[in-house]
């Protein structure tokens, strides 16, 4: 007997296909060939540039693939278990979408936003780069977003966390 997918199953699967498309506008970027100064250049050149590699593989792999694969967990609860998500459970299912897209996605455009910049002030100034050191780099631009990526984990670690209570709360109804 199939089984028809809740509602979260859907919501889930939506945000991880507008995650997705906001990927390949990011891969666009990167891949560019017309871009004044290329991320892949910036991504190849090291250092600054890694804070941006590290941030784009994270958000496919948190933004985009963890997403998806949360609608897993949803759909065994809704589909499976044919648990309804109310009340409580339903608040914090709706704590889990937002705070986990927007602390996931926060976080890693940060570092995409900051390898990016760093990696074009580290590139010499006669190919159109800063031409600043690794060190000035860290406290001039990068040193900065720590805090604000910090505080960003800690939104996205905050919605995975309400989802898991909103997940105990549904399996555990008769």
């Amino acid at each position: 007997m199939q089984r028809s997918a809740g509602k979260w199953t859907g919501r889930f699967i939506w945000a991880s296909v507008v995650q997705g498309l906001l990927a390949v506008v990011w891969t666009l970027f990167i891949i560019d060939p017309y871009a004044a100064f290329s991320p892949a250049r910036v991504i190849a050149g090291g250092e600054a540039g890694t804070w941006f590699f590290v941030g784009y593989v994270m958000y496919i792999v948190v933004g985009v693939l963890a997403v998806a694969v949360t609608a897993l967990f949803y759909f065994y609860i809704e589909s499976v278990r044919n648990k309804a998500y109310r009340g409580l459970a339903s608040y914090l299912a709706w704590a889990h979408i937002v705070l986990m897209n927007i602390g996931a996605s926060g976080a890693t455009y940060l570092l995409m936003y900051g390898g990016y910049l760093g990696g074009v002030a580290q590139a010499p100034t006669s190919s159109g780069g800063g031409g600043l050191s690794a060190g000035q780099i860290h406290v001039q631009i990068l040193g900065a977003l720590v805090t604000p990526i910090g505080y960003f984990v800690a939104i996205a670690v905050l919605g995975v966390l309400a989802g898991g209570f909103g997940y105990l709360i549904a399996v555990r109804r008769a």
